[in-house]
């Protein structure tokens, strides 16, 4: 594995660490916030339970050690010693006094939270008041305790996350780093021997020129015309099979990026239409091009151009007279269609259709070999959504495939 495939292999792994760490932490929070507000309202329930347990206490020397008493007469007030500033809470005791009834709630005295409660007993106004200091220092210390083995859990959590990260990812990482040295391997064994092919083929049709250019009886041979033909169109296959070589070297390696440029969709399918003209002959089928100028859109001319080669080779295979090919734009949208009169999809295509090595079409009886779209709906797909578009597979009302490829239009 090389340096960068090791940077990139430590890179996933401290992120998939990182996530399983907030995990544990939003696990943690999730549990902290339910512990603490169970432990909170079991506190206040026994606060409640000790002040309705002092229901009968009317005197100050009958109070409890943990209750502050303030008892109202009508010949005076008596208080517990060393009541703190705030307590009583006069305004309770006011109420009481002049509404009768039971009044109850929070005061906070001398830096203490109190819970306070105030009602009349046996002709007297009796305020208990109960420090909620312990149960306050009690969530305190337990606030504490679950932050910091969150902290902990949190560092154990990401140093494990990194050791399982590294351990599952490293199979997927080698075995992603031996596609792409088989297909850096093969784009370079195949780089050269296409290289000579246009070298000698260009060489070929120079001597070709000359020939014809040397002998004026026959400046117009029909069968010189063919072979420049051929020749030229050798030269362009052999120009287009390098571009795809690198192409499939930029799409196997992610790290790597196709530069992006303005492309006419209608040249380049008219151009890979007349490029097939030659095998659709031969089995006997005719090419419909409509292609409507200035439909350009952004993207990778290989890329573009090798998604069209997999939609008319597609259909070449399927189709049994004819091939239509279209290209319409609007303001937004460039619209690529091929369409055949061959036997269609089959019914499940709308599930299937682009997934590689389904079978997508219904054979015609007696015929000798399958046919599908193994990978060049998958390929399209691929391409479309590479340029932020879409692709879908239906069948025409006359029966035959219909596949559309919608593209964002170039600005």
């Amino acid at each position: 594995m090389s340096g960068a495939d090791e940077r990139e292999l430590r890179s996933a792994s401290l992120r998939l660490a990182a996530q399983f760490a907030l995990i544990i932490v939003a696990l943690f929070i999730a549990l902290g916030v339910v512990v603490y507000s169970v432990v909170s309202a079991g506190q206040a329930e026994a606060a409640r339970k000790v002040l309705a347990d002092a229901s009968m206490v009317d005197s100050v020397h009958d109070a409890p050690r943990n209750l502050l008493i303030t008892v109202v007469t009508p010949g005076g007030r008596e208080s517990s010693p060393n009541l703190p500033a705030g307590l009583p809470d006069e305004a309770a005791l006011r109420q009481v006094e002049e509404h009768g009834g039971s009044v109850s709630g929070d005061v906070e005295a001398d830096g203490r939270r109190y819970l306070v409660q105030t009602d009349v007993r046996r002709g007297k106004v009796v305020q208990i008041a109960y420090s909620l200091a312990e149960q306050q220092e009690e969530l305190n210390r337990l606030l504490v305790a679950l932050i910091a083995s969150g902290i902990v859990a949190t560092i154990a959590a990401a140093g494990i996350g990194l050791v399982l990260a590294r351990r599952s990812i490293r199979p997927l990482a080698d075995a992603l780093a031996l596609q792409r040295r088989f297909v850096a391997d093969a784009g370079h064994e195949l780089r050269t021997p296409l290289t000579l092919l246009s070298t000698r083929a260009q060489l070929l049709r120079r001597h070709v020129v000359s020939a014809t250019a040397a002998d004026p009886a026959t400046p117009n041979d029909p069968v010189d015309d063919e072979l420049r033909n051929g020749l030229d169109e050798i030269i362009d296959d052999s120009r287009a099979l390098t571009e795809i070589v690198q192409d499939l070297l930029t799409a196997a390696d992610p790290r790597q990026t196709a530069e992006s440029e303005g492309v006419d969709l209608s040249e380049v399918a008219t151009a890979v239409a007349r490029s097939a003209a030659g095998r659709a002959a031969e089995r006997g089928l005719t090419v419909e091009v409509e292609a409507e100028q200035g439909s350009e859109v952004t993207g990778a001319p290989v890329s573009l151009r090798r998604m069209v080669v997999a939609l008319i080779d597609n259909a070449l295979d399927h189709a049994r007279s004819r091939i239509r090919l279209s290209v319409t734009s609007s303001r937004d949208t460039v619209v690529l269609t091929v369409e055949d009169d061959g036997p269609g999809f089959s019914a499940d295509v709308s599930k299937r259709a682009f997934e590689r090595f389904a079978t997508t079409r219904d054979a015609d009886p007696g015929e000798e070999r399958t046919r599908h779209y193994g990978l060049g709906l998958a390929l399209v797909s691929e391409v479309a959504t590479r340029h932020q578009g879409s692709v879908e597979a239906s069948n025409g009302p006359a029966g035959g495939a219909v596949v559309t490829v919608r593209l964002p239009r170039r600005a």
